[in-house]
């Protein structure tokens, strides 16, 4: 199989970059909301069919280059046994870490508590178009761990979390061990099913101080993409914050690297280097505002597009719950009418 995302993930040159959003599965899809009005997030979630739907409603509606998986980063930390209850103010687990006395008492992975994402991924399949490459995903262990400890995700600080780990090490270092090991086999078994590139997220990245990041989480990161990509499938690592830490990737091996919107995607390109893609990276909140506002912010990016090869298109993160879904095609169609050769 051969299209434009899956083309310029490999290194191979399109006359136009390729375009996706993260969180395009859901939220602003008109078909997705009349689904949530008949089922909960969870069943939409665990039913095989139900997700494969939804996975697929961008790419017939928005026309994107590619599906990305509807799931939900916290299915790892609900297969080592926490409880998890999606509600209407976001996750919520019934006892966070934090308020246990052992955490390594209270987990206990089950890899076939995982068996309806596996399901999802071959129902997607079984009618997935021809040319449109699957993305597969999960948590990197650092937001994953912060959810985990927190509980919670409407405080974005997860102080307690950030507190474990400079305070108690030794935990921390268990759990992210725990959490890597079950990604690992998470992410090989979206491999077997059928994904065509695998996107680790680490929205959280920006908590800690890039060099303490550099020091603890790093090392897991690589281990999850490496074996990600001995599979010979492509990855991308996605480290929302990180900044001007992005410079420690620059000797790393990873594919791509998503790229947040609080910096230009030129400083980001040249802090990983000419051996790595890049991803990104627009402002999500530029799509709820007028097409004119949008038409302007997105022309800025002709002059790079232009002269690099390794670039997908996409948002800086999540698309919002109040962007429209007509600014969102509105997107799509212009980077895909652009001429990228000869610009404006």
């Amino acid at each position: 199989m051969s299209n434009v995302f899956t083309d310029t993930i490999k290194g191979i040159y399109h006359e136009r970059p390729p375009v996706w959003f993260m969180r395009q599965a859901g939220r602003i899809i008109p078909e997705y909301q009349l689904l949530r009005g008949k089922y909960s997030f969870h069943e939409l979630m665990y039913n095989p069919e139900l997700a494969a739907e939804v996975t697929l409603q961008p790419v017939h509606r928005l026309g994107v280059d590619a599906a990305i998986l509807f799931s939900d980063i916290l299915v790892i930390p609900e297969a080592m046994g926490m409880k998890l209850e999606f509600t209407n103010h976001g996750p919520r687990f019934e006892t966070p870490l934090n308020e246990v006395r052992d955490p390594a008492a209270l987990l206990d992975a089950n890899p076939e508590k995982l068996r309806h994402v596996y399901d999802a991924i071959d129902a997607t399949m079984a009618s997935i178009p021809a040319d449109i490459p699957l993305i597969g995903f999960c948590g990197a262990p650092l937001t994953t761990l912060m959810y985990m400890v927190q509980g919670v995700s409407y405080n974005h600080q997860f102080p307690d979390a950030v507190n474990m780990v400079y305070r108690d090490v030794e935990t921390t270092d268990y759990l992210l061990e725990s959490i890597t090991k079950l990604s690992i086999e998470y992410a090989l078994q979206q491999v077997k099913h059928g994904i065509s590139a695998f996107q680790l997220f680490d929205t959280y990245a920006g908590l800690l101080p890039y060099a303490l990041y550099n020091e603890k989480i790093l090392p897991y990161v690589r281990r999850i993409l490496h074996a990600v990509q001995k599979t010979g499938i492509p990855v991308i690592f996605f480290p929302k914050g990180l900044g001007t830490g992005l410079r420690v990737l620059k000797n790393e091996t990873f594919d791509f690297v998503g790229v947040d919107w609080q910096m230009s995607i030129e400083d980001a390109n040249e802090m990983v280097g000419p051996n790595m893609g890049v991803q990104g990276n627009l402002d999500p909140r530029i799509l709820t505002t007028d097409k004119d506002t949008i038409r302007k912010a997105l022309e800025k990016y002709v002059s790079f597009g232009m002269k690099e090869q390794k670039w997908i298109f996409n948002l800086g993160h999540g698309v919002l719950p109040n962007t429209p879904f007509e600014n969102a095609k509105f997107v799509v169609e212009w980077i895909k009418n652009v001429d990228w050769r000869n610009g404006l």
